[in-house]
């Protein structure tokens, strides 16, 4: 639980009180956490793995929304606004979660509504992300999305080695196209074009190597300092 922001602040006394209230869940890749429309009574927190937030486009595209991973936590809005799920949930790999009943989690705000704060603080970064997604589809280029989308992937799924950063993506070529809302040929070709100008390099399916974060800043029109 230490690897959840939400109760990073709590004693050990107090993680073990919440460690026994707490409902623990498994899921197989591809099973689905929440469906869309539906009313859960649940605070779900990503223990291990990742799962993407999707909507289905009317004409049944998948627009990945968000794409939790461990420490994210979903179920808010039916905890706090009694509203309907606005999206779906699916397992990306092997998920486990751990949750809260609605009262459990009523209560513990009760005594430590240190969390509350926590809660609010992890929303309004994830409200900044989204705006800063929907502000750039309107005036940044495909290409500097697709760089920003590897540079964000970094920060959260890298882990340094001798040559570089070894991002582990949690989306596959045609995820990342239903997140950024363009076509999987899109992102395939400028995935080659960052590998052909040595900034990036493949290892795998499901990994990439970043050998240039600086030329990766500039490609995604993002200041570099020298």
């Amino acid at each position: 639980m230490r690897k959840v922001p939400i109760f990073s602040s709590l004693s050990q006394d107090e993680m073990t009180h919440i460690a026994s209230i707490i409902r623990h869940k498994e899921y197989r890749k591809e099973e689905t956490l929440l469906s869309e429309g539906s009313k859960a009574n649940t605070l779900v927190i990503i223990n291990e793995g990742s799962a993407k937030a999707f909507k289905l486009t009317p004409d049944g595209r998948e627009q990945i929304l968000y794409v939790f991973s461990e420490g994210d936590f979903f179920g808010e809005r039916n905890l706090f606004g009694r509203q309907i799920s606005t999206y779906s949930v699916e397992a990306l790999e092997p998920v486990r979660t751990c949750s809260f009943t609605k009262e459990s989690f009523y209560d513990l705000l009760h005594s430590y509504p240190e969390i509350a704060i926590k809660i609010i603080e992890e929303l309004e970064k994830r409200i900044s992300h989204l705006e800063c997604t929907l502000q750039s589809m309107g005036v940044r280029s495909v290409d500097e999305r697709v760089s920003t989308l590897i540079l964000d992937f970094a920060e959260k799924y890298g882990t340094s080695v001798p040559d570089g950063t070894l991002i582990h993506l949690p989306l596959s070529r045609e995820g990342m196209a239903n997140y950024l809302g363009v076509a999987r040929e899109t992102v395939s070709r400028k995935l080659g074009q960052l590998e052909n100008e040595g900034i990036i390099r493949s290892h795998g399916n499901k990994s990439i190597l970043l050998l240039d974060r600086n030329m990766l800043e500039s490609s995604a029109g993002k200041s570099v300092d020298l």
